[in-house]
C-alpha cells in the first residue's frame, strides 16, 4: 500500500481553551514531520469538534483556523456529549479522509503512537486501537474502577478491547460501514470490534492531563459503563430471571420448613424473619423493575430516531466556498 495518506485527526472539544494552543503546537509538529516524510499528505487536517463549548472554545478554534493552513474544525449546535462530538468529526471527516485518527483534546494521548497506527494501516489494518501500556499515573481508586470496568464489560458478553478508550484509527471504509450504525445510546468502543475487518493494537503511554479539568466526573463515568453494558448485552435482564428462580426455590423451601414447624406445634411468631423477607424481596423487585425498565427507556429513545447532532458551522466548507 502507497504512502501519501490522506489523514484526518478528529478531536471533540468542550471547554478546553486552556489547552488547545498547547494541542495545536504539538499536533502542528507532527504533522509537518509526517509531511516532510512523505507519509501523509498536504491536505491532511487536524478537526476539532466543539462540542457547545460555553467558554471560549470555538473563538480559538477559528483563529486556530484562520492562522493554521493544518487545522480545521465544526461546531455543534448545543452540547451533545463526548461520543456524539465524536461521532459528528468522524462521519464529517470520512468524506475528505483515507483514514482518520480520533483522540482527546488534553494531551493525554500520546501523539507519537500516531506513527505506530500509520505503520499498521499501511500493513493492511483498517482499524488500529490505541491502548494503555499501564495505569501507573492513575489513583489507586481510578486503576481498579477503571480495569474493573473492561473485565465486568467482558463478563456481560461485550466485545471490548481491554484499557482502550478512544485513540483509535479508522480507515474510510470502516467508516463507511459505520455509518450504518444509526443507535442512538452511543458505546463507540463496542460498536467498533463489531464492524471487524483486520485490526491491531498499538500501546502508548498515557499522560496527565496538561490542563483544565476531566469531562468524566465518577457520575459520568458510572453511567457511560451502564451504556455501554445495556446496549450490548442482555444479561443483567438473564440476571433477573436466574435470579427469579432461585428466590422462588428459597422460598419453597421456607413453605415446606413452615409447613413441618405447624403440624409438629413447633410454631413461633417470626415478626422479624418476615420483616426481613418483605423489605428483600422487595428491594430485588425495585432493582429488576430499574433495570428491565432502563432497557424499555433505551427502545424508547431508539424509537424515536432523534438526529444524534446538528452541526451548525462546519469551516472546512466555508474555505471550499
Amino acid at each position: 500500500m502507497k504512502k501519501n495518506i490522506k489523514l484526518y485527526i478528529v478531536i471533540p472539544c468542550y471547554n478546553e481553551e486552556e489547552v488547545l494552543p498547547e494541542t495545536t503546537k504539538r499536533l502542528k509538529e507532527k504533522l509537518n514531520k509526517l509531511i516532510n516524510d512523505n507519509i501523509i499528505s498536504k491536505s491532511s487536517r487536524v478537526m476539532y469538534v466543539n462540542d457547545g463549548s460555553k467558554d471560549k472554545t470555538w473563538d480559538i478554534i477559528k483563529d486556530i483556523n484562520a492562522k493554521e493552513e493544518l487545522f480545521t474544525g465544526i461546531t455543534l449546535s448545543r452540547n451533545r456529549g463526548h461520543q456524539n462530538a465524536l461521532v459528528a468529526g468522524l462521519l464529517t471527516a470520512k468524506n475528505y479522509a483515507d483514514v482518520v485518527i480520533s483522540m482527546d483534546a488534553d494531551l493525554q494521548d500520546d501523539i507519537n503512537a500516531i506513527d505506530a497506527m500509520l505503520e499498521k494501516y499501511l500493513q493492511g489494518c483498517d482499524i488500529v486501537y490505541g491502548v494503555r501500556s499501564s495505569r501507573e499515573n492513575d489513583t489507586f481508586f481510578k486503576k481498579a474502577s477503571a480495569e474493573g470496568f473492561y473485565k465486568f464489560m467482558s463478563l456481560m458478553g461485550v466485545d471490548i478491547v481491554f484499557n482502550h478508550a478512544d485513540y483509535r484509527l479508522t480507515s474510510r471504509r470502516v467508516l463507511e460501514e459505520f455509518s450504518n450504525y444509526h443507535e442512538v445510546n452511543l458505546f463507540l468502543r463496542g460498536i467498533f470490534p463489531l464492524i471487524g475487518y483486520k485490526s491491531d493494537i498499538v500501546y502508548y503511554e498515557r499522560a496527565s492531563r496538561f490542563a483544565g479539568e476531566s469531562k468524566y466526573p465518577l457520575k459520568k463515568m458510572l453511567s457511560f459503563a451502564w451504556d455501554g453494558i445495556s446496549s450490548f448485552s442482555v444479561k443483567p435482564l438473564r440476571m433477573i430471571c436466574s435470579l427469579g428462580f432461585v428466590i422462588l426455590f428459597i422460598s419453597l423451601i421456607i413453605m415446606l420448613y413452615s409447613l413441618i414447624q405447624k403440624i409438629i406445634g413447633n410454631t413461633v411468631d417470626g415478626w422479624t424473619f418476615i420483616i426481613i423477607s418483605i423489605w428483600f424481596i422487595g428491594g430485588l423487585q425495585m432493582i429488576s423493575i430499574g433495570i428491565i425498565g432502563e432497557y424499555i427507556g433505551k427502545i424508547y429513545s431508539e424509537t424515536k430516531q432523534r438526529p444524534r447532532y446538528a452541526i451548525s458551522e462546519n469551516l472546512l466548507e466555508q474555505k471550499d466556498n
